[in-house]
């Protein structure tokens, strides 16, 4: 089963923790089933959006997103949240994310 883990930007930064912290109790509780579905391995609603990145699709408010990358088969590193009218800055913003993991890993102990 996958262990899922917030990625950090350089600075600290977590955005999908923050905007976590925004959604309403019904919006959390949803994303929170989500999570743990990919936490045992569901990947049902989970579609790839390129260089790496999946979207995690919930039917549900404003129609959230999850995304994410997978580093190996065993982690999986989330990178920003957002709903279906982000949709494509919310892409970008998690490519830019998955990249500066990567590149975080590369050059030392990932937080």
């Amino acid at each position: 089963m996958p262990e899922i883990r917030e990625y950090l930007g350089r600075d600290g930064h977590n955005l999908f923790g923050e905007w976590f912290r925004r959604l309403n109790s019904d919006g959390a509780r949803r994303v929170r089933t989500a999570l743990y579905r990919i936490g045992l391995g569901n990947f049902s609603n989970v579609k790839g959006v390129g260089s790496g990145v999946y979207e995690c699709k919930i039917d549900f408010g404003p129609g959230y997103r999850l995304y994410f990358g997978k580093d190996g088969e065993q982690i999986v590193i989330l990178l920003c949240g957002g709903t279906k009218e982000r949709q494509q800055s919310d892409i970008e913003t998690a490519k830019q994310n998955w990249q500066d993991y990567k590149r975080q890993k590369r050059s030392g102990p990932w937080h």
